[in-house]
């Protein structure tokens, strides 16, 4: 039996309103099949919900829906009110919260394509509806309800949230396409223990009503008795009952739903019975969600239990972005996923570190997944993806806000002598990721006031500490790299000291790789990739360890290590997927120029939901091809996220903590704004709250040590608690994917689709003057043209900006010298090929030393042409006034006329000027377009500036000289107005 990915098909809701109920009807994309969904709205604090989880047809769900207008009508005709009233139209539901109140519902209510991976589709949430359950007889009112929902709705829901009815978001790509189930035990194990059978079988329309209005029965024979005292139950039809007898006992379906039909041909009932029984059967396997990516997981509790698993949604909230590279017509998809952590999430300086339980601040999980789509489905095609973390130290430190100061100091809070958070910590890693853990620390090592080094010396202790518990071949590898150090030397490249790095993490982890038997088998083979390690098998080969990527932020600097990492990654997917020749990519190829977009807009996403603003440095100021116009956004988005960071931080925070069920309100007890610190709800085991430790030696689990060097998540799939598990008819939706992904009941456009959508903002990479259409072609003027503009930022040496004259060890003689940039313990060289040994054994030159104008500045001064030095001289002669010789009234020369107005007395120009006359052909005329009647090409009169503007630029001149002055009264006044507004 072969397993399959569970689909849930009910994609569109339609939520109808009586006063005693909320009913949600669910359907399938051709609205063929419905579900129902019963809220009760009489109770004031309670969440209860009532799912039979039967599937209905489309005469059945309008007899429900009949029955339940019927049912509610108010017993005076005159009044305009109907029973059932439809209230809003949906496409899933993301959860119910409550706060001192009763419950809300959150519908998603607007939604947009965001990626395509396989057959499968992600979507991002463009707009939420968030509704208030219980009616207004029975509402109970709190004071400090709306302030609740005010700081709930603070964290927005359309802004980088993502979902998908068919793809697990919320793990990896190579945990999803592990099987559940070993070759021979599938169909054993599909139809034992917690699994719902579900089959395809339909009788005939005579018998399915029948048998639905004894069901309808069961469902509904609990509603309110004034619903029904007003309407009776529509009488169970037998079998003979023709369709007539039956519209006659429903009332139209459009005047209680939009509901549209479609042709019965496309349902299931028209198959015939004998095929259904030779139809080969499948099994549909729903994974049990990454609870620490999982962002609505507070919001499914007392949901997710209860109802069917096609109700349930899983919310992941980060970054997807998704790029066309096009080979010569062929379409392959780079996607880029990160899923933020929804422990110990926060803002920037009001989360640092750790907490208690081993979970850091800013943890990211980065996945890079490289699909061709000459083939749709994943598990026949070719398909790679790689993946690295990114997270701050593993330590407890913090940073104290309370003196305005763009660097707060940093101290260490709390000693862990036996390192006992890292060690939870890298323990998750090691069960999610395998091994090995390299850690890439970004963080300064040298400086003349102690400051970042503070943290990269303990957390060498830390590393060194774990280690001594390991074995040598699944130990914790740590790379040190002064990243900021390196950049500010002028001879120094970090791009390409970050590719050599990369370029060894890649040996060290492999990535993950699915590729038909026959092409793996010639893959094994292959010399380029037996120098990866990781675990090779029949169709590929699978990622063991990762890359955790860290500074202090883990935003600017971070980021750009990741894109380097992901370039290294994507050449060897490339490679293994036939597209390169050689596992390298060149910058300045449209190839990476697609990877860089991806990896800025997702720092740019990750920084403002964690730091208030964009990034700072991008990946074109460590290439040093940024523009200089990039220094003023450099400057604006710091002072954008120094205000974040002082003013914002804290009601973010806040939000985070109820979105999260990090604080549930309970009332009698304080409330989250007067709590002094967050501390202790995210370090309950200072609470007293029990924690399973581990040994101080044995820092990692059992479980995880015996499935080492391979993920323990991923060895024990099999064992797991899984969301659903069903056996199904391949014609099903639920284990149908060429029906989920193509649609054939609908009409659809080519220039409506996704895929068509995504191959033209392919083209927006390429230049407009290219000749090679390839995306791997070096454009020789593609940073000029697209990117630095007329102002650029050339390299100073007027060398290439990918090469260096330097050696990747070091700057100087030793690990103590000033220069030493510190790699750390970790011996990078390598014996495979480099792509940077040609530059760094390059002697300096003269022509390195004083470059010519052509090579930094791509172009030369040459000789004008005739043509230029006539229009020129026309030019001259224009602004001159004088088309020919002619003696003015005043009895002056013409010499005196013919020389500059410059080499006049200082203040004989404008008298020069009113006194030359100008004598021109008859039909030309000559008018001045200034705004100052008396400029010309010699002379410009000055703009007259205002006494304000005077007034300004001398205070400005004024506070850099004797720093701040003291504050004016309307300054004064302003904040006292909004300390008042905000507090008081």
């Amino acid at each position: 039996m072969d397993e399959v990915v569970l689909i849930s098909w009910t994609q569109k809701l339609v939520l109808y309103e009586t006063k005693a109920r909320y009913y949600i009807v669910g359907s399938n994309k051709s609205e063929t099949r419905f579900r129902v969904l019963k809220i009760d709205r009489t109770e004031p604090r309670e969440l209860v919900i009532h799912d039979d989880k039967v599937e209905y047809s489309r005469s059945e769900i309008r007899s429900v829906l009949s029955m339940i207008d019927g049912g509610n009508k108010p017993k005076k005709q005159g009044n305009n009110s109907t029973g059932l009233s439809k209230n809003i139209s949906a496409f899933g539901i993301a959860g119910f919260v409550r706060f001192l109140e009763g419950y809300y519902m959150i519908l998603i209510t607007k939604r947009k394509k965001a990626a395509a991976i396989g057959p499968h589709t992600v979507y991002k949430i463009e707009d939420t509806s968030m509704l208030y359950i219980p009616n207004d007889s029975v509402r109970y009112v709190h004071p400090d309800e709306s302030r609740y929902v005010k700081m709930f709705q603070n964290v927005d829901l359309s802004s980088n949230f993502y979902f998908s009815y068919s793809y697990d978001v919320t793990h990896t790509l190579q945990y999803n396409m592990a099987r559940v189930f070993t070759e021979g035990k599938g169909g054993n194990a599909c139809t034992s223990g917690n699994t719902d059978n579900i089959s395809c079988k339909q009788p005939q329309p005579n018998h399915y009503r029948h048998r639905a209005a004894s069901r309808l029965h069961s469902l509904w024979e609990g509603e309110a008795e004034e619903a029904f005292s007003k309407s009776s139950f529509p009488a169970a039809p037998t079998a003979s009952a023709t369709d007539k007898e039956m519209e006659e006992q429903t009332i139209p379906i459009s005047e209680v739903t939009d509901i549209k039909p479609s042709p019965e041909s496309l349902t299931l009932s028209s198959i015939p019975e004998a095929e259904l029984k030779k139809e080969e059967v499948k099994c549909g396997v729903k994974n049990a969600p990454c609870r620490k990516f999982l962002w609505n997981n507070h919001l499914l509790q007392g949901f997710e239990n209860c109802v069917h698993s096609d109700w349930v949604l899983y919310i992941i909230h980060g970054f997807i972005g998704q790029s066309n590279v096009c080979v010569f017509g062929k379409s392959v998809y780079l996607t880029v996923i990160g899923r933020r952590s929804n422990q110990f999430a926060g803002t920037r300086f009001l989360k640092r570190g750790t907490n208690q339980e081993g979970y850091v601040a800013n943890e990211i999980e980065t996945e890079q997944i490289v699909q061709d789509t000459s083939v749709t489905f994943l598990d026949q095609g070719k398909v790679s993806s790689f993946v690295q973390l990114r997270g701050s130290v593993p330590l407890f430190w913090s940073q104290d806000i309370s003196k305005m100061v763009p660097k707060p100091p940093i101290s260490l809070d709390q000693r862990d002598p036996y390192s006992s958070a890292a060690g939870m910590h890298f323990n998750q890693l090691l069960c999610r990721y395998g091994a090995p853990i390299i850690v890439l620390n970004l963080v300064k090592t040298r400086e003349n006031k102690r400051h970042e080094s503070i943290l990269s010396e303990d957390f060498i202790k830390t590393v060194d500490y774990l280690n001594q518990f390991l074995p040598a071949e699944h130990s914790i590898q740590y790379i040190g790299f002064d990243m900021a150090r390196v950049n500010k030397r002028k001879d120094a490249d970090v791009m390409l000291r970050l590719n050599r790095i990369a370029r060894y993490c890649m040996k060290q982890t492999g990535f993950f790789l699915s590729v038909p038997p026959t092409q793996a088998q010639y893959l094994l083979k292959d010399p380029e990739l037996q120098a990866l390690r990781g675990v090779w098998g029949s169709r590929g080969s699978r990622q063991t360890g990762l890359v955790r990527t860290n500074c202090v932020d883990c935003l600017d600097r971070t980021n750009t290590a990741q894109f380097a990492m992901g370039r290294s990654a994507l050449a060897y997917q490339l490679y293994a997927l036939g597209v390169l020749e050689k596992p390298h990519l060149e910058f300045d190829t449209d190839c990476v120029k697609m990877l860089e977009e991806l990896y800025e807009d997702h720092g740019d996403t990750v920084a403002l939901q964690y730091g208030g603003s964009q990034l700072v440095h991008r990946i074109k100021s460590y290439r040093k091809i940024a523009p200089w116009t990039s220094h003023s956004r450099d400057i604006m988005q710091t002072l954008s996220r120094y205000y974040s960071n002082a003013f914002s931080d804290v009601e973010k925070q806040q939000a985070f903590n109820l979105f999260l069920g990090v604080f549930v309100p309970v009332e009698g007890q304080p409330n989250l704004w007067d709590l002094p610190t967050d501390f202790y709800l995210h370090n309950k085991i200072s609470l007293g709250q029990k924690s399973a430790k581990n040994h101080y030696c044995q820092w990692w689990t059992s479980e995880a040590w015996k499935s080492l060097p391979l993920p323990h998540d991923e060895v024990a799939k099999p064992e797991a608690i899984h969301a659903a598990v069903i056996t199904a008819p391949q014609t099903d939706e639920h284990v149908n994917a060429f029906y989920e992904h193509y649609r054939p009941a609908e009409l659809s456009a080519f220039d409506e689709m996704y895929q068509i959508y995504l191959s033209q903002c392919g083209w927006k990479h390429v230049p407009k003057n290219a000749t090679d259409p390839s995306p791997f072609c070096v454009r020789q003027f593609y940073d000029q043209s697209l990117e630095r503009g007329a102002e650029s930022n050339p390299n100073i040496s007027g060398k290439d900006s990918t090469s260096s004259t330097t050696s990747f060890g070091s700057e100087g003689s030793s690990d103590t010298s000033e220069n030493s940039d510190g790699e750390g313990g970790v011996q990078l060289s390598d014996s495979s090929t480099d792509d940077s040994s040609e530059d760094e054994g390059r002697y300096i030159s003269f022509k390195d030393l004083f470059p010519s104008m052509a090579t930094v500045y791509n172009t030369e001064i040459t000789e004008p042409s005739a043509r230029d030095q006539k229009m020129y001289k026309r030019y001259v002669d224009i602004g001159r006034g004088k088309k020919e010789e002619e003696v003015p009234a005043d009895g002056q020369s013409t010499e005196s006329l013919n020389r500059p107005l410059s080499s006049s007395g200082n203040g004989d120009s404008k008298e020069s000027m009113v006194g030359l006359s100008k004598r021109l052909p008859p039909g030309v005329d000559i008018f001045p377009i200034s705004a100052f009647k008396l400029d010309s090409s010699f002379f410009v009169e000055p703009p007259p500036v205002s006494r304000q503007a005077r007034d300004i630029y001398a205070a400005y001149v004024q506070r850099g000289q004797c720093g701040a002055g003291p504050v004016s009264d309307v300054d004064r006044h302003a904040y006292i107005k909004y300390i008042n507004k905000k507090y008081l």
